[in-house]
């Protein structure tokens, strides 16, 4: 396996949690790997350039050898940010880290053990079952897919259990080209949804902006089909119910669905092409840039690559999600409808660091009879460019 996959935690890979690291230690029971990597990079957007975190990471994925053909496992990893603090909010996983300034935060933590026969179970803070759906298009390195429901309350999709899901249990298994995720989320939690970072941003709160939000249990599942060596299908949903308060007290109770498919066609790290693209259908899932709930949106992602002999590679990658008559309805007529464009070249140095550039142009329409509010909608969604080196550790 080409150590250039550690640049991504694929949620297919959590059965062998350090498959994707090096490994440190080895006997006849135990291994223990470290993986990861150190991001930074100089971007231009929103009027600003700055030398930022590249979401760099740290994991330690532990192995061992139990009777009768089991193995438990282990994994942690944590956000590390080596490059000082940062206001500029430009992606899902950007706006995360503008809301800490500790050197660590929490990404990913479970135990789990796993059968060849029986499949495998783990508990904790683990990549959810809908990211099996959605994950083939989300390998730019700067702005992630923010259409495929993943990354939800600008935050890590940890809430409803789509990204890195928070207390979760999951049982995995496969048979031929059948694999399959089920998923559920045990908790009943109620967060304050983060204000934006941006203070002019914070000054259009509108009546309607969600402040907090309660979760009760959570359910997914993700299906996959290898129906050739380089042909993938996917499919999937994730639900749970809600309840909200918005900033004029009002309170919403609801069911949060999102569920949708995806193709893949070749492997992001091998030469020559890799295509993919993923759909979903949702309801209530998410808020739009000025934290109003989107009561229904469609989205589509879709990714493009080429990766030469030389260990350079191209790619473009286009995203739309679109709300749908509930949110106009809901909202005055105003139209939400987040689009971009991203192209990008990365060069993969002896599989263990990576130059890359990246530009997004964006297409995005938002119309609102109070412009103030669409001129704010707007500024996450900015034109950039970023140049940047990732040290694959």
């Amino acid at each position: 396996m080409k150590k250039a996959l550690a640049i991504f935690p694929l949620a297919t890979m959590v059965l062998m949690p350090s498959a994707l690291a090096v490994e440190i230690y080895k006997d006849d029971k135990n291994s223990i790997g470290i993986g990861g990597y150190i991001d930074a990079r100089i971007i231009d957007t929103q009027g600003q350039t700055q030398v930022v975190n590249g979401s760099s990471r740290v994991n330690i994925g532990f192995t061992r050898e139990m009777s009768d053909d089991w193995k438990a496992y282990a994994k942690l990893e944590w956000g590390v940010n080596p490059f000082g603090d940062t206001n500029l909010s430009y992606s899902s996983e950007s706006f995360f880290e503008t809301t800490t300034d500790n050197f660590l935060s929490n990404r990913l933590g479970y135990v789990g053990v796993s059968n060849d026969k029986l499949g495998s179970l783990a508990i904790g803070k683990q990549w959810g079952a809908w990211y099996d759906v959605v994950y083939n298009t989300n390998y730019g390195f700067v702005w992630d897919g923010n259409a495929s429901g993943t990354y939800t309350y600008q935050g890590d999709g940890s809430f409803n259990g789509t990204g890195r899901a928070d207390k979760a249990v999951q049982y995995r298994n496969s048979f031929g080209m059948f694999s399959f995720a089920l998923q559920v989320q045990l908790k009943d939690d109620s967060f304050d949804v983060i204000e934006p970072v941006d203070q002019a941003a914070a000054m259009v709160t509108t009546p309607t902006t969600v402040t907090h939000v309660e979760y009760n249990y959570t359910y997914g599942a993700g299906l996959t089909l290898d129906a050739t060596d380089r042909l993938t299908f996917t499919a999937g949903a994730n639900f749970g119910e809600f309840k909200a308060r918005a900033s004029n007290g009002s309170r919403l109770t609801e069911t949060d669905y999102v569920y949708g498919g995806g193709v893949t066609w070749g492997s992001w790290d091998d030469q020559g092409v890799y295509a993919a693209l993923n759909a979903n259908q949702q309801e209530y899932h998410d808020t739009d840039n000025l934290g109003r709930m989107i009561p229904d949106a469609t989205g589509l992602e879709s990714l493009f690559s080429y990766l030469f002999e030389g260990d350079f590679k191209v790619f473009l990658s286009y995203n739309i999600l679109k709300a749908g008559d509930e949110y106009e309805a809901a909202y005055n007529g105003d139209i939400f409808e987040r689009e971009s464009l991203v192209a990008g070249g990365h060069y993969i140095w002896n599989n263990s660091v990576i130059f890359y550039l990246e530009g997004r142009k964006d297409l995005s329409n938002f119309d609102s009879t109070n412009k103030v509010q669409e001129e704010m909608m707007g500024i996450p969604e900015d034109d950039g460019v970023a140049i940047g080196v990732r040290f694959v550790l």
